[in-house]
């Protein structure tokens, strides 16, 4: 980011899931912003909607889908006046691809926006590291190949163990499913040295808990943040 000024686009953030995920994305958005006073921020909507039905469960056939929730907040968003969408849940967007056609305004993608930010970090390959939901859809997999991205994927045992680490951080103890997170990364390390895709917006804030290294991993918020603010700063 270059020259600061004032942006002529207003952003509308679909949060909630989860409330401290979107709260970082806010953070993120207020620190990295190329601005040099108030004025010069983007106008912002927020809607916090932590009653969205867990995607997650949906994705794996033990609850309620939020399609209808996720569609109704993001029109609503729009008809305030949001000239663009963002939405700081990873798993969401398997639910959002199925209607992202009939929003009237742009929606800035989280797992493209991810997946392009893991190429340019580590061409290589990344580990990917997300809910189950997020895992069993082949979300991140089909993105990856339409990018020609390899991600590579730990064994179940490992999938549980990053859950409970996102589930930790749902229950407001960051600093216990950094803690988890720190042994499944460590031990990932061992048998393959690449970085850490961090695909749910719970992750980024364990893995900053875990103080594991910055500079090894891509998080989902950062890669969102930065889009986001390319579309307000162009």
């Amino acid at each position: 980011m270059v020259n600061s000024r004032q942006p002529d686009k207003i952003l509308g953030v679909l949060g909630g899931m989860g409330p401290a995920a979107a709260a970082e994305f806010l953070r993120l958005l207020a620190e990295r912003a190329p601005v040099s006073r108030d004025q010069e921020h983007a106008v912002t909507y927020l809607l916090s909607d932590p009653q969205v039905p867990d995607r997650s469960s949906a994705i794996l056939g033990t609850g309620e889908d939020p399609t209808e929730r996720l569609k109704k907040n993001l029109l609503t968003l729009a008809g305030w006046g949001a000239d663009v969408l963002a939405v700081p849940c990873n798993t969401a967007h398997f639910f959002i691809d199925r209607f992202r056609e009939e929003l009237p305004v742009p929606l800035i993608h989280i797992i493209d926006e991810t997946v392009g930010a893991a190429g340019r970090m580590s061409p290589a390959g990344a580990w990917l590291l997300a809910t189950r939901g997020t895992m069993d859809s082949g979300l991140y997999q089909r993105y990856g190949e339409k990018r020609n991205y390899p991600f590579f994927v730990p064994s179940l045992e490992v999938q549980q163990k990053v859950q409970e680490s996102i589930e930790l951080v749902k229950s407001n103890r960051k600093a216990e499913g950094g803690e988890l997170l720190k042994g499944v990364v460590l031990e990932l390390w061992e048998e393959r040295d690449l970085p850490i895709c961090a695909a749910c917006t719970e992750l980024p804030l364990a893995y900053d808990a875990s103080g594991l290294p910055q500079e090894k991993t891509v998080s989902s918020l950062g890669a969102l943040c930065e889009a986001c603010l390319r579309a307000l700063y162009p």
